[in-house]
Parts: structure tokens; C-alpha cells; sequence
């Protein structure tokens, strides 16, 4: 079995690698210490939460403020949903 090889692909057991360490499109994320998705997987967080968190964390090395903004706007909708949840509960 072949490893694949890169900057960030490390050999942790014999032919064996961990797919955090190969980025699909881009290095946004690899200079980070905890990528978004490591962090978002292990706090269980939902789908929105991360978005949120991967906007953030990559709006000086990807899209600037436009990932600003749709981290706000995925914060909009996000609270939008709760508090038509919290209404309908009465």
C-alpha cells in the first residue's frame, strides 16, 4: 500500500496515515495547530456551529471578510431557527 506523500502526511503506524493531515483545495487550514473539523468533531458541535467555526478560523488565509460574513449570516439563520423554536414552544 502506497502512502501518500506531501508536506503534512506523516507516518503514524506502517502504511498508515490520518486524512486530517491532507487538505483537499488549499492550505487554509494546516497551519493551524487544531484543524476546524478536529475541533468540531471532538465538541460534537452541529452543523451550523461548525460553519461558524471554520469561517472564522480561515477568513485571513481564504475569502477575508467575506468568510466573515457568512459566518454572521450562518449566526443569523442559526438564531433565526432557535428562536422559532423557542416561540413555538411557548
Amino acid at each position: 500500500m502506497a502512502i501518500m506523500k506531501g508536506p503534512r502526511i506523516t507516518k503514524k503506524k506502517e502504511n498508515s496515515f490520518s486524512f486530517l493531515e491532507v487538505q483537499v483545495g488549499g492550505d487554509h487550514y494546516r497551519k493551524f495547530k487544531i484543524q476546524p473539523i478536529e475541533y468540531i468533531l471532538k465538541n460534537k458541535l452541529g452543523f451550523i456551529e461548525g460553519a461558524v467555526i471554520q469561517y472564522v478560523t480561515r477568513w485571513k488565509g481564504k475569502n477575508g471578510v467575506e468568510d466573515l460574513k457568512k459566518a454572521r449570516h450562518a449566526l443569523d439563520v442559526y438564531i433565526e431557527e432557535l428562536e422559532k423554536s423557542e416561540n413555538a414552544q411557548g
